[in-house]
């Protein structure tokens, strides 16, 4: 079994929920795993219009738009195995994993690693393995999540960990948030020509309602500014909106994600 691509057959679609949720489903036709699900009725209706069985759940973090669907989903299948962040503060989760556990997912020949990426959250973890990344709500398309729990070294520190990965893997996060990271983005490193490409055709899928998701991890160290903290292009940017010189990457980080949130 090859980790570096996905088993012949399988599909990774996105089922919308609340605003901008995707529950990542990962299937081949006939057996189904989910990453997130937020809420069980759009789950539910996926399932059913696909003749599809739900196998496993996969959590990343506990907040309740990545979490609420677990009850209705285990009450309506029992036996389901629901793995997630150690802590035991996640109902209903059966099986809690933490760095370097693997999940086997036998039913669809896979096999993820659990890398543990607190920021957003200070339980956050991600699932990477077949050449994709299901990362939650840390790493976002041209941007990352709030830092809610963590502290911008640990943010810097995860998104670090996540750079390390193949510039190939398949980056599937959880909210449609692309089209406002990428204005932010561009307000950072308003000259980065690939980030006007990319801001280009985001703008137009979005025109199209369509999906602006998976990135790549090599697509996102070119445009995404959380991943670019080491650039003179996004110092400098940072430097200008503190009206301070910043001392390191950290440092970097910390201003830009200021930014964001006041943006």
């Amino acid at each position: 079994m090859t980790n570096d691509r996905l088993p012949s057959g399988i599909t990774v679609f996105p089922i919308p929920a609340f605003t901008d949720n995707y529950i990542w489903c990962i299937h081949d036709k006939n057996n189904a795993v989910v990453v997130d699900p937020g809420d069980a009725e759009p789950v539910f209706t996926y399932l059913k219009s696909n003749g599809l069985q739900l196998s496993a759940i996969l959590i990343t973090h506990h907040h309740r738009d990545h979490t609420g669907g677990i009850a209705k989903l285990v009450s309506a299948i029992p036996e389901l195995p629901v793995i997630g962040p150690r802590g035991g503060h996640i109902r209903g989760i059966t099986k809690s994993v933490s760095q370097g556990d693997t999940v086997t997912l036998p039913v669809l020949q896979m096999a993820l690693q659990v890398m543990e990426v607190p920021g957003h959250t200070l339980d956050h973890i991600a699932f990477f393995g077949h050449g994709v990344l299901f990362c939650g709500d840390t790493l976002f398309s041209a941007g990352c999540g709030r830092l809610f729990e963590g502290s911008p070294e640990q943010m810097h520190h995860s998104l670090n960990k996540l750079k390390r990965l193949p510039d190939s893997t398949k980056v599937y996060c959880t909210h449609e948030y692309t089209q406002a990271n990428v204005a932010f983005a561009l307000a950072v490193e308003p000259s980065n020509t690939k980030l006007q490409q990319y801001s280009d055709w985001v703008n137009t899928q979005r025109k199209n309602n369509l999906v602006t998701l998976p990135s790549t991890l090599e697509q996102q160290k070119d445009i995404n500014p959380f991943l670019r903290a080491h650039e003179l292009s996004v110092k400098s940017a940072a430097e200008a909106y503190s009206k301070n010189s910043l001392a390191d990457d950290v440092a970097v980080f910390a201003a830009v994600r200021r930014w964001k949130d006041e943006f």
